[in-house]
């Protein structure tokens, strides 16, 4: 992808220059994005997207350019306007020796993407499209939306460090709208992995659109949900995404180090019920958020970020590792060259506990069952959440009785936290992106079913 004694002399100058730390990150992708309306392929685009990054640390602060241009000439000329940004000219004599590391790769494909033809693509969305449309009468526009990208890197830095990875991705997204006596609901569904084409031999496309479209036809056929303080249980899979927003932002080292963050200062303290265990793991073979190196070279690891509601450790990068004296773990993403990287989640979820999922509803006397969450808001600094829920259901006398919708949750995540007092054994995962600092990136939310012993939750009184 570069010459590599271009990158090294590149490197060394930077070093002779003055600066603490220098790094190289290019990256070469391929990425399809299809769309389908109502059964009709709307757009197709496929393209190729090439950059180089360049990134220099002197004390605590950094500098970053980029360029699409990979000449010596460019590269040493982008060096120099980094060095100048940070008013460092010095003539040390530090050589760095490059050394090419060995990455095992964890994340085995058998069709790459872009070995497949778009009208197969088109079929294997046209086959989502079928199973949301026919799910129901109900159901009025169904939208499909497919994305792949084959994705190499290449990162090299001044602590002799010279790496290759390979990322593959691909998703499926349907959105399904249903409409009843005048009114509208929309049901989402949107799993992906780090996978080839043979992910559609592990999903059919069918029940991906199936699922869309039954959030929808339960939804709008739905009573509006009550409001005030109630216990809420969130089923597995994407109820992960309140974890994810209101508590994993608020363990990266990128708020950490600022202290803009409710979790600052607390390693070893209890931050949460003592039935709450939670990880952070980039190294799941195949999952939505893993890599074998993360984007600075270092290899993913399993973070245990709660062990039995002790805060066991952050997630950290390069920069921030050096203000908060933790060494990087494994967590630095960017969503492309264009982005300076920073810590972020990779696969992050709660740790299965010991009950079944139908013992947690039958254990609660009256309480919201939230089946699916939707979209929200969070406030980093201070974890308050605002999430809706995408399907919900009232509990009632320890069963699950009649759909609600228009439910939201609102509450702070290092409070909620410590309310959890059930976990189940039913461990699920969900995929989305997460965006922040450095763009936006793939990742995975996960839980077993949780109980949250009392929450508010938004709706409608009657």
């Amino acid at each position: 992808m570069l010459h590599e004694k271009v990158v090294e002399n590149l490197i060394n100058h930077g070093i002779r220059k003055g600066a603490n730390f220098v790094e190289v990150f290019a990256e070469d992708r391929f990425e399809t994005t299809m769309s389908m309306v109502d059964g009709r392929v709307e757009t197709a685009k496929s393209g190729r997207e090439f950059g180089i990054g360049l990134r220099i640390f002197k004390g605590y602060q950094q500098v970053y350019a980029y360029t699409n241009d990979p000449s010596e000439e460019q590269l040493f000329k982008m060096l120099e306007r980094l060095t100048d940004a940070l008013d460092i000219n010095e003539d040390l004599e530090k050589p760095i020796d490059m050394s090419r590391s060995d990455i095992k790769n964890s994340h085995i494909i058998f069709y790459y993407p872009q070995e497949v033809s778009k009208s197969e693509k088109a079929r294997i969305m046209k086959l989502a499209h079928e199973g949301a449309k026919g799910y129901s009468n109900l159901i009025t526009q169904v939208v499909v939306r497919y994305l792949d990208y084959d994705q190499r890197v290449f990162i090299a830095n001044s602590d002799g460090l010279m790496a290759e990875d390979r990322r593959v991705r691909t998703r499926l997204v349907v959105n399904a709208v249903a409409s009843k006596d005048g009114e509208q609901e929309s049901g989402f569904y949107g799993p992906g992995a780090a996978m080839g084409i043979e992910f559609f031999n592990l999903l059919n496309p069918l029940d991906i659109g199936a699922e869309a479209a039954r959030i929808a036809d339960r939804m709008v056929r739905a009573e509006f949900a009550p409001a005030g303080k109630m216990t809420v249980v969130v089923a597995n899979e994407f109820g992960g995404v309140i974890f994810h927003e209101a508590c994993g932002h608020s363990l990266e080292a990128t708020s950490v180090a600022k202290g803009a963050s409710v979790f600052a200062g607390k390693l070893g303290q209890k931050i949460a019920a003592d039935c709450v265990s939670a990880v952070d793991d980039g190294t799941i073979p195949n999952a939505w958020g893993s890599a074998n190196i993360d984007d600075e070279g270092t290899p993913t690891q399993r973070n245990v970020l709660i062990e039995n509601g002790i805060l066991k450790t952050y997630l950290v990068d390069r920069f921030n590792s050096t203000k908060l004296g933790i060494k990087p773990n494994g967590c630095s993403r960017r969503q492309n060259y264009k982005f300076i990287p920073t810590s972020r989640m990779s696969n992050t979820f709660i740790l299965p506990g010991k009950y079944l999922p139908e013992e947690i509803i039958s254990a609660t006397d009256y309480g919201l069952y939230a089946k699916k969450m939707g979209g929200g808001s969070v406030h980093p600094a201070t974890g308050e959440f605002n999430f809706a829920v995408a399907e919900g259901y009232l509990i009632e006398k320890g069963r699950i009785t009649k759909p609600v919708r228009g439910a939201t949750l609102i509450g702070k995540g290092s409070e909620v936290i410590q309310k959890i007092d059930m976990v189940g054994n039913d461990l699920a995962r969900g995929q989305g992106m997460c965006g922040s600092v450095s763009g936006s990136v793939p990742a995975d939310v996960g839980q077993p079913t949780i109980r949250v012993s009392e929450l508010i939750v938004g709706g409608r009184n009657r």
